[in-house]
């Protein structure tokens, strides 16, 4: 998952940022609002964490700026004003979510879990394209050179994940969290289980490998002559 912090706070984002990164999550950072802006707008995030209060620019302001232009990526709103009047500015806004400083870590991790997994789910009608490789997610169904490919429904979430997220090298925690949904022991192979599950059904007999793994650092579906 790749997210960017806008937080002007050296503190605040410095623990953000960390633990964050302990979960293998890559982080962009910003410490006022207008490069805040001007980072969401040039690339593409998974979440977006905006602090309110930030110099050179509001969080209101970054939050409307970013929503004129990009209007599904997930915002988490950051603040230590707590009111509902606040919360509801902040909201109509175009903030998804308004979490209230201080706050544990774990709430915030939860959040932003949430967050992505309902963009994700919003998503859901795309059609999704790599090389000859093709998924309807709303007829459920998979192609290669045009040849059906039958999957499993695991199997069918997991290959969406990665098409979603394609020439993204994904770690092991963000395929638990955003296929299985939970965080059990990473050390379990179940991942490598499923992987070669679909290398055999959309790789096997074709050239252009689409599936690699990255030693020690996770998963990227990409055309082989990209690797």
């Amino acid at each position: 998952m790749k997210i960017l912090l806008i937080e002007d706070e050296p503190k605040v984002a410095s623990f953000i940022k960390k633990g964050l990164e302990e979960q293998a999550y890559e982080v962009d950072q910003a410490y006022d609002g207008f490069f805040g802006a001007k980072l969401a707008l040039q690339n593409n995030y998974d979440v977006v964490v905006l602090d309110l209060i930030l110099p050179k620019m509001n969080g209101l302001d970054v939050c409307r700026e970013i929503r004129n232009q990009k209007s599904s990526v997930p915002i988490l709103m950051l603040t230590a004003l707590g009111t509902t009047d606040d919360k509801i500015v902040g909201l109509d806004a175009g903030a998804d979510d308004y979490l209230t400083k201080p706050f544990e870590f774990k709430e915030l991790l939860a959040r932003i879990r949430a967050l992505n997994r309902r963009s994700g789910e919003s998503s859901s009608t795309e059609k999704l394209v790599l090389a000859d490789l093709e998924m309807d997610a709303i007829k459920k169904s998979v192609t290669r050179a045009g040849k059906s490919i039958s999957l499993t429904a695991r199997e069918f979430t997991l290959l969406q994940y990665l098409l979603r997220n394609k020439g993204r090298v994904i770690s092991r925690v963000d395929i638990l969290e955003n296929v299985w949904e939970t965080s059990f022991d990473t050390g379990s192979n179940v991942i490598d289980v499923y992987i070669n599950f679909l290398r055999k059904k959309v790789d096997k007999g074709y050239d252009n490998k689409l599936i690699h793994t990255l030693v020690g650092m996770g998963y990227v579906l990409k055309e082989q002559d990209e690797v």
